[in-house]
Protein backbone atom coordinates (compact mmCIF):
# COMPACT_ATOMS: atom_id res chain seq x y z
CA UNK A 1 0.00 0.00 0.00
CA UNK A 2 1.31 3.83 -1.31
CA UNK A 3 1.05 6.36 1.57
CA UNK A 4 1.31 9.98 1.25
CA UNK A 5 4.76 11.34 3.26
CA UNK A 6 5.52 14.69 3.92
CA UNK A 7 8.84 15.97 4.12
CA UNK A 8 10.34 19.46 4.54
CA UNK A 9 13.15 20.93 2.90
CA UNK A 10 15.96 22.61 4.86
CA UNK A 11 16.44 25.15 1.74
CA UNK A 12 12.73 25.93 2.03
CA UNK A 13 11.45 24.74 5.22
CA UNK A 14 8.00 24.50 3.15
CA UNK A 15 6.74 20.78 3.01
CA UNK A 16 7.03 18.60 0.03
CA UNK A 17 5.02 15.64 -0.34
CA UNK A 18 5.46 12.71 -2.67
CA UNK A 19 4.27 9.46 -2.64
CA UNK A 20 6.48 6.69 -1.44
CA UNK A 21 6.21 2.90 -1.07
CA UNK A 22 6.68 3.00 2.71
CA UNK A 23 4.61 1.77 5.85
CA UNK A 24 6.12 5.36 7.75
CA UNK A 25 3.72 8.45 8.20
CA UNK A 26 6.06 10.94 9.96
CA UNK A 27 6.35 14.56 10.66
CA UNK A 28 9.49 16.90 9.88
CA UNK A 29 7.11 20.36 9.45
CA UNK A 30 7.15 22.33 12.88
CA UNK A 31 3.97 23.57 11.70
CA UNK A 32 2.42 20.46 11.93
CA UNK A 33 3.68 19.52 15.27
CA UNK A 34 0.47 18.65 17.71
CA UNK A 35 -0.44 20.44 21.09
CA UNK A 36 1.14 18.32 23.40
CA UNK A 37 1.52 18.35 27.52
CA UNK A 38 4.60 16.77 29.38
CA UNK A 39 3.82 14.47 32.92
CA UNK A 40 5.05 16.78 35.77
CA UNK A 41 8.30 15.99 36.63
CA UNK A 42 7.94 17.51 39.91
CA UNK A 43 4.91 16.21 41.27
CA UNK A 44 4.54 12.80 43.29
CA UNK A 45 2.39 10.03 41.62
CA UNK A 46 -0.12 10.79 44.36
CA UNK A 47 -0.45 14.61 43.14
CA UNK A 48 1.60 15.65 46.10
CA UNK A 49 4.55 18.78 44.75
CA UNK A 50 7.95 18.32 44.68
CA UNK A 51 8.99 20.74 47.51
CA UNK A 52 12.80 20.00 48.63
CA UNK A 53 15.64 17.93 46.93
CA UNK A 54 14.76 15.40 49.73
CA UNK A 55 11.33 14.49 47.93
CA UNK A 56 13.16 14.44 44.80
CA UNK A 57 15.99 12.14 45.40
CA UNK A 58 13.73 9.67 47.95
CA UNK A 59 10.26 9.41 45.89
CA UNK A 60 10.29 11.13 43.06
CA UNK A 61 13.47 9.91 41.45
CA UNK A 62 12.21 6.58 42.29
CA UNK A 63 9.09 6.79 40.71
CA UNK A 64 10.41 7.77 37.68
CA UNK A 65 13.18 5.35 37.53
CA UNK A 66 10.90 2.31 38.37
CA UNK A 67 8.66 3.68 34.84
CA UNK A 68 11.41 3.59 32.75
CA UNK A 69 12.60 0.42 33.88
CA UNK A 70 9.61 -1.06 33.69
CA UNK A 71 8.03 0.20 30.59
CA UNK A 72 10.66 2.00 28.45
CA UNK A 73 14.00 0.19 28.54
CA UNK A 74 13.61 -2.93 30.35
CA UNK A 75 14.55 -4.08 33.96
CA UNK A 76 18.31 -5.56 33.93
CA UNK A 77 18.95 -8.94 35.95
CA UNK A 78 19.85 -8.90 39.48
CA UNK A 79 22.18 -11.76 39.60
CA UNK A 80 25.65 -10.51 39.23
CA UNK A 81 27.82 -11.82 36.71
CA UNK A 82 31.44 -10.76 36.87
CA UNK A 83 33.64 -12.34 33.77
CA UNK A 84 37.12 -13.96 33.68
CA UNK A 85 39.09 -10.84 32.48
CA UNK A 86 42.35 -11.76 29.95
CA UNK A 87 44.66 -8.79 29.35
CA UNK A 88 45.48 -9.92 25.33
CA UNK A 89 47.04 -6.88 24.13
CA UNK A 90 49.71 -3.99 25.57
CA UNK A 91 51.63 -1.93 23.50
CA UNK A 92 53.68 1.34 25.30
CA UNK A 93 54.54 3.01 21.89
CA UNK A 94 50.54 3.28 20.29
CA UNK A 95 49.95 6.11 17.85
CA UNK A 96 53.36 7.09 17.09
CA UNK A 97 54.89 6.67 20.53
CA UNK A 98 52.07 8.83 21.99
CA UNK A 99 49.82 6.36 23.80
CA UNK A 100 49.48 3.35 25.74
CA UNK A 101 46.61 0.78 23.97
CA UNK A 102 45.81 -1.62 25.60
CA UNK A 103 42.80 -4.99 24.85
CA UNK A 104 41.10 -7.10 27.48
CA UNK A 105 38.69 -10.03 26.72
CA UNK A 106 35.55 -10.34 28.84
CA UNK A 107 34.25 -13.91 29.18
CA UNK A 108 31.03 -14.60 30.66
CA UNK A 109 29.60 -17.87 31.33
CA UNK A 110 26.35 -18.84 32.40
CA UNK A 111 23.19 -21.64 31.63
CA UNK A 112 25.86 -23.78 29.49
CA UNK A 113 26.49 -19.75 27.50
CA UNK A 114 29.44 -18.18 26.88
CA UNK A 115 29.62 -14.70 25.20
CA UNK A 116 32.93 -12.79 24.70
CA UNK A 117 33.29 -9.15 24.60
CA UNK A 118 36.56 -7.26 23.71
CA UNK A 119 37.43 -4.16 25.34
CA UNK A 120 40.05 -1.52 23.69
CA UNK A 121 41.78 1.73 25.46
CA UNK A 122 44.10 4.13 24.09
CA UNK A 123 45.45 6.36 27.06
CA UNK A 124 47.97 9.50 27.33
CA UNK A 125 51.31 8.58 28.16
CA UNK A 126 52.85 10.56 30.52
CA UNK A 127 49.06 11.61 32.31
CA UNK A 128 48.04 10.50 35.09
CA UNK A 129 44.46 9.14 35.83
CA UNK A 130 43.36 10.87 32.68
CA UNK A 131 39.62 11.31 32.37
CA UNK A 132 38.22 8.87 29.77
CA UNK A 133 35.42 8.65 27.34
CA UNK A 134 34.06 5.54 27.02
CA UNK A 135 32.37 5.24 23.34
CA UNK A 136 30.64 2.07 22.44
CA UNK A 137 31.15 1.33 18.44
CA UNK A 138 29.20 0.24 15.37
CA UNK A 139 31.22 -2.10 13.72
CA UNK A 140 33.94 -3.67 15.99
CA UNK A 141 37.07 -2.24 17.72
CA UNK A 142 39.23 -2.64 14.50
CA UNK A 143 37.06 -0.11 13.09
CA UNK A 144 38.08 2.46 14.75
CA UNK A 145 41.64 2.93 13.69
CA UNK A 146 43.39 1.58 11.44
CA UNK A 147 46.17 -0.13 13.69
CA UNK A 148 46.70 -3.29 12.49
CA UNK A 149 47.21 -5.19 16.11
CA UNK A 150 43.47 -4.55 17.32
CA UNK A 151 41.40 -7.30 17.37
CA UNK A 152 38.70 -8.19 14.92
CA UNK A 153 35.66 -8.79 16.10
CA UNK A 154 34.20 -12.49 15.69
CA UNK A 155 30.42 -10.76 16.64
CA UNK A 156 27.60 -10.78 13.83
CA UNK A 157 28.37 -6.79 12.60
CA UNK A 158 24.87 -5.08 10.98
CA UNK A 159 25.01 -3.83 7.44
CA UNK A 160 23.32 -1.23 5.96
CA UNK A 161 20.72 -1.41 3.07
CA UNK A 162 21.53 1.15 0.18
CA UNK A 163 24.68 1.83 1.79
CA UNK A 164 28.64 1.04 1.67
CA UNK A 165 29.55 -1.84 4.08
CA UNK A 166 33.09 -1.34 3.78
CA UNK A 167 34.94 -4.43 5.00
CA UNK A 168 31.81 -6.38 6.15
CA UNK A 169 31.20 -9.59 4.16
CA UNK A 170 27.86 -11.65 5.07
CA UNK A 171 27.93 -9.53 8.25
CA UNK A 172 31.00 -10.34 9.43
CA UNK A 173 34.48 -8.15 9.33
CA UNK A 174 37.10 -8.45 7.37
CA UNK A 175 40.58 -7.16 7.54
CA UNK A 176 39.19 -4.22 5.24
CA UNK A 177 37.55 -3.13 8.03
CA UNK A 178 40.03 -1.53 10.07
CA UNK A 179 39.80 2.51 10.52
CA UNK A 180 36.64 2.62 8.80
CA UNK A 181 35.28 4.15 12.00
CA UNK A 182 38.11 6.39 12.54
CA UNK A 183 36.08 9.98 11.36
CA UNK A 184 33.81 8.89 14.42
CA UNK A 185 37.32 8.82 17.21
CA UNK A 186 39.78 11.28 16.29
CA UNK A 187 42.23 9.60 18.60
CA UNK A 188 44.95 12.10 18.18
CA UNK A 189 42.85 14.61 19.23
CA UNK A 190 41.29 12.85 21.63
CA UNK A 191 44.89 11.68 23.12
CA UNK A 192 46.54 15.26 22.19
CA UNK A 193 43.81 16.82 24.84
CA UNK A 194 45.28 14.72 27.57
CA UNK A 195 42.03 12.40 27.43
CA UNK A 196 41.58 8.61 27.44
CA UNK A 197 39.31 6.37 25.31
CA UNK A 198 38.04 3.06 25.94
CA UNK A 199 35.42 1.26 23.11
CA UNK A 200 33.86 -1.44 22.97
CA UNK A 201 31.51 -3.39 19.84
CA UNK A 202 27.74 -3.18 20.81
CA UNK A 203 27.35 -6.35 18.70
CA UNK A 204 29.52 -8.17 21.39
CA UNK A 205 27.05 -7.52 23.89
CA UNK A 206 23.90 -7.80 22.05
CA UNK A 207 23.90 -7.98 18.02
CA UNK A 208 21.17 -5.61 16.39
CA UNK A 209 18.65 -8.13 15.35
CA UNK A 210 15.34 -9.32 16.94
CA UNK A 211 16.58 -12.39 18.39
CA UNK A 212 17.13 -13.12 22.06
CA UNK A 213 18.76 -16.61 21.26
CA UNK A 214 22.34 -14.33 20.55
CA UNK A 215 24.03 -11.99 22.91
CA UNK A 216 24.13 -11.45 26.75
CA UNK A 217 20.32 -12.51 27.23
CA UNK A 218 20.46 -16.03 27.53
CA UNK A 219 23.11 -16.20 29.95
CA UNK A 220 20.53 -14.83 32.67
CA UNK A 221 17.56 -17.01 31.44
CA UNK A 222 15.08 -18.58 34.32
CA UNK A 223 14.11 -22.66 33.26
CA UNK A 224 12.08 -22.42 30.38
CA UNK A 225 12.60 -18.89 28.96
CA UNK A 226 13.44 -18.01 25.75
CA UNK A 227 13.47 -14.24 25.73
CA UNK A 228 13.24 -11.86 28.35
CA UNK A 229 9.81 -11.23 30.31
CA UNK A 230 7.38 -8.56 29.43
CA UNK A 231 9.19 -5.92 31.50
CA UNK A 232 12.21 -7.58 30.85
CA UNK A 233 15.75 -6.01 29.27
CA UNK A 234 15.64 -5.03 25.55
CA UNK A 235 18.68 -4.30 23.63
CA UNK A 236 19.58 -0.80 24.83
CA UNK A 237 19.41 -2.19 28.15
CA UNK A 238 21.79 -4.90 27.71
CA UNK A 239 24.03 -2.42 25.51
CA UNK A 240 24.56 -0.40 28.88
CA UNK A 241 24.59 -3.19 31.12
CA UNK A 242 27.78 -3.83 28.47
CA UNK A 243 29.31 -0.40 29.26
CA UNK A 244 28.79 -1.17 33.01
CA UNK A 245 31.14 -4.17 32.49
CA UNK A 246 33.71 -1.61 30.70
CA UNK A 247 33.56 0.54 33.41
CA UNK A 248 34.38 -1.83 35.99
CA UNK A 249 37.86 -2.72 34.10
CA UNK A 250 38.20 0.76 33.95
CA UNK A 251 38.08 0.84 37.89
CA UNK A 252 40.35 -2.37 37.69
CA UNK A 253 43.33 -0.47 35.22
CA UNK A 254 45.82 1.04 37.67
CA UNK A 255 46.21 3.20 35.02
CA UNK A 256 42.75 4.47 35.22
CA UNK A 257 40.76 3.36 37.92
CA UNK A 258 40.80 7.03 39.58
CA UNK A 259 40.19 8.44 36.13
CA UNK A 260 36.43 10.27 36.05
CA UNK A 261 34.37 8.76 33.22
CA UNK A 262 32.32 10.19 29.86
CA UNK A 263 30.40 7.84 28.63
CA UNK A 264 29.14 9.23 24.60
CA UNK A 265 27.10 7.54 22.41
CA UNK A 266 25.86 8.53 18.72
CA UNK A 267 22.46 7.78 17.78
CA UNK A 268 21.08 4.50 18.93
CA UNK A 269 24.52 4.24 20.87
CA UNK A 270 23.26 7.67 21.96
CA UNK A 271 20.38 6.31 23.76
CA UNK A 272 22.40 3.98 25.29
CA UNK A 273 24.65 6.44 26.69
CA UNK A 274 22.01 8.22 28.57
CA UNK A 275 20.65 5.06 29.70
CA UNK A 276 23.92 3.96 30.88
CA UNK A 277 24.15 7.50 32.89
CA UNK A 278 21.32 6.62 34.51
CA UNK A 279 21.63 3.28 35.44
CA UNK A 280 25.34 3.77 36.32
CA UNK A 281 26.40 6.41 39.12
CA UNK A 282 30.13 5.70 38.31
CA UNK A 283 29.40 7.65 35.23
CA UNK A 284 30.76 11.63 36.03
CA UNK A 285 29.28 12.52 32.24
CA UNK A 286 26.84 11.73 29.62
CA UNK A 287 26.63 12.32 26.32
CA UNK A 288 23.94 12.04 23.96
CA UNK A 289 24.68 12.46 19.94
CA UNK A 290 22.19 12.80 17.87
CA UNK A 291 20.22 10.33 19.72
CA UNK A 292 16.72 10.88 18.70
CA UNK A 293 13.22 9.03 19.82
CA UNK A 294 13.45 7.17 22.84
CA UNK A 295 17.19 8.87 23.56
CA UNK A 296 17.05 12.58 24.39
CA UNK A 297 14.05 14.18 22.06
CA UNK A 298 10.33 14.17 23.40
CA UNK A 299 8.35 11.69 22.11
CA UNK A 300 5.21 13.80 22.62
CA UNK A 301 6.29 15.64 19.67
CA UNK A 302 6.02 13.20 17.06
CA UNK A 303 8.78 14.74 15.07
CA UNK A 304 10.79 12.63 12.62
CA UNK A 305 11.06 9.06 14.30
CA UNK A 306 8.49 7.89 16.54
CA UNK A 307 7.88 5.58 19.21
CA UNK A 308 5.21 3.30 16.48
CA UNK A 309 8.14 3.43 13.81
CA UNK A 310 11.06 2.73 16.38
CA UNK A 311 9.05 -0.35 17.93
CA UNK A 312 8.13 -1.42 14.32
CA UNK A 313 11.50 -1.09 13.06
CA UNK A 314 13.61 -2.08 16.56
CA UNK A 315 11.12 -3.90 18.57
CA UNK A 316 14.00 -5.64 20.48
CA UNK A 317 15.26 -2.35 21.86
CA UNK A 318 12.90 -1.95 24.48
CA UNK A 319 10.56 -4.34 26.88
CA UNK A 320 7.65 -5.54 25.59
CA UNK A 321 5.94 -3.66 28.00
CA UNK A 322 6.94 -0.71 25.67
CA UNK A 323 4.95 -1.75 22.46
CA UNK A 324 1.57 -0.65 23.83
CA UNK A 325 3.11 2.52 23.55
CA UNK A 326 2.84 3.11 19.82
CA UNK A 327 0.54 5.63 18.66
CA UNK A 328 -0.17 6.13 22.05
CA UNK A 329 2.50 8.34 23.35
CA UNK A 330 0.21 10.32 25.71
CA UNK A 331 -0.12 7.58 27.46
CA UNK A 332 3.31 7.13 28.12
CA UNK A 333 3.70 7.94 31.91
CA UNK A 334 7.16 9.22 31.01
CA UNK A 335 8.29 11.84 28.82
CA UNK A 336 12.29 12.14 28.08
CA UNK A 337 13.10 15.17 30.01
CA UNK A 338 12.37 12.71 32.82
CA UNK A 339 15.41 10.77 31.97
CA UNK A 340 17.36 13.41 31.30
CA UNK A 341 16.91 14.41 34.62
CA UNK A 342 17.58 11.20 36.32
CA UNK A 343 21.20 12.24 35.28
CA UNK A 344 21.06 14.94 38.31
CA UNK A 345 23.18 16.40 39.65
CA UNK A 346 26.33 15.23 37.01
CA UNK A 347 26.33 17.06 33.70
CA UNK A 348 24.69 16.03 30.49
CA UNK A 349 25.48 17.07 27.25
CA UNK A 350 23.21 17.01 23.96
CA UNK A 351 24.34 16.83 20.51
CA UNK A 352 21.94 17.86 17.77
CA UNK A 353 22.45 18.32 13.54
CA UNK A 354 20.44 20.95 11.74
CA UNK A 355 20.22 18.92 9.22
CA UNK A 356 19.10 15.85 11.22
CA UNK A 357 15.20 15.97 11.04
CA UNK A 358 14.42 12.56 11.90
CA UNK A 359 16.23 13.10 15.49
CA UNK A 360 14.16 16.27 16.07
CA UNK A 361 16.54 18.32 16.98
CA UNK A 362 14.25 20.87 18.79
CA UNK A 363 12.73 18.05 21.08
CA UNK A 364 16.38 16.92 21.80
CA UNK A 365 17.25 20.91 23.16
CA UNK A 366 13.24 20.78 24.81
CA UNK A 367 13.86 17.74 26.55
CA UNK A 368 17.19 19.41 28.42
CA UNK A 369 15.35 22.55 28.86
CA UNK A 370 12.45 20.62 30.81
CA UNK A 371 14.77 18.63 32.48
CA UNK A 372 16.19 22.08 34.32
CA UNK A 373 13.85 22.11 37.34
CA UNK A 374 15.83 19.43 38.92
CA UNK A 375 19.33 20.74 38.22
CA UNK A 376 18.29 23.51 39.91
CA UNK A 377 17.17 21.97 43.28
CA UNK A 378 20.99 21.05 43.01
CA UNK A 379 21.69 24.96 42.34
CA UNK A 380 23.39 23.81 38.71
CA UNK A 381 22.14 25.58 35.55
CA UNK A 382 20.42 23.97 32.75
CA UNK A 383 19.34 25.11 29.63
CA UNK A 384 18.32 28.94 29.37
CA UNK A 385 14.94 28.98 27.78
CA UNK A 386 12.74 27.23 25.15
CA UNK A 387 14.03 28.73 21.99
CA UNK A 388 16.67 26.68 20.41
CA UNK A 389 20.70 28.07 19.98
CA UNK A 390 21.77 29.70 16.95
CA UNK A 391 23.83 27.24 15.05
CA UNK A 392 27.19 26.39 16.41
CA UNK A 393 26.61 28.30 19.52
CA UNK A 394 27.20 25.65 22.64
CA UNK A 395 25.89 25.72 25.69
CA UNK A 396 28.35 24.41 28.69
CA UNK A 397 25.68 24.85 31.34
CA UNK A 398 25.86 21.32 33.88
CA UNK A 399 23.00 20.59 30.82
CA UNK A 400 24.84 21.41 28.05
CA UNK A 401 23.30 21.83 24.01
CA UNK A 402 24.37 22.78 20.41
CA UNK A 403 23.12 22.33 17.38
CA UNK A 404 25.66 22.19 14.64
CA UNK A 405 25.43 22.74 11.04
CA UNK A 406 25.61 19.38 8.65
CA UNK A 407 23.82 16.01 9.27
CA UNK A 408 23.44 13.04 11.15
CA UNK A 409 26.93 11.76 12.60
CA UNK A 410 29.70 12.40 15.05
CA UNK A 411 32.34 15.43 13.69
CA UNK A 412 35.13 17.20 15.07
CA UNK A 413 33.15 20.48 16.08
CA UNK A 414 31.44 17.89 18.44
CA UNK A 415 34.42 16.14 19.47
CA UNK A 416 35.58 19.61 20.60
CA UNK A 417 32.55 20.54 22.48
CA UNK A 418 32.63 17.39 24.25
CA UNK A 419 36.03 17.71 25.50
CA UNK A 420 36.08 21.06 26.69
CA UNK A 421 32.53 20.60 28.35
CA UNK A 422 34.64 17.72 30.45
CA UNK A 423 37.48 19.83 31.46
CA UNK A 424 35.26 22.54 32.69
CA UNK A 425 32.89 20.09 34.72
CA UNK A 426 35.43 18.00 35.64
CA UNK A 427 38.82 19.57 36.19
CA UNK A 428 37.12 21.78 38.98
Amino acid sequence: MYKLICVVTLATLAPICSVLAQPEIFNVDESLVEPYELPELLKLDNGQKVQSLADWENERRNEILDVFLEEVYGKLPDKALKPSIEVVDRSETALNNTAIRQQWELTFENNGKKLVIDVLAYLPKGVIAPHVFVVPNFRGNQSVNNDPNIAITNSWVRMKKNAPNVGVVDHRATEASRGTSSAMFPLDRIIGNGFGLYTVYYGDIDPDFNDFSNGIHPLFYEVGEDQPKSDGWGAISAWAWGLTKVIDVIEDNPLTRDSRIIVMGHSRLGKTALWSGVIDSRIDVAISNNSGCMGAALTRRRFGETVKIINTRFPHWFSDNFLKYSDHEDNLPVDQHMLIALMAPRPVYIASAQQDRWADPKGEYLAGYYATPVYELYGKKGLPGPELPEVNHPIHHTIGYHLRSGGHGVTDYDWEQYMAFAKMHLDK
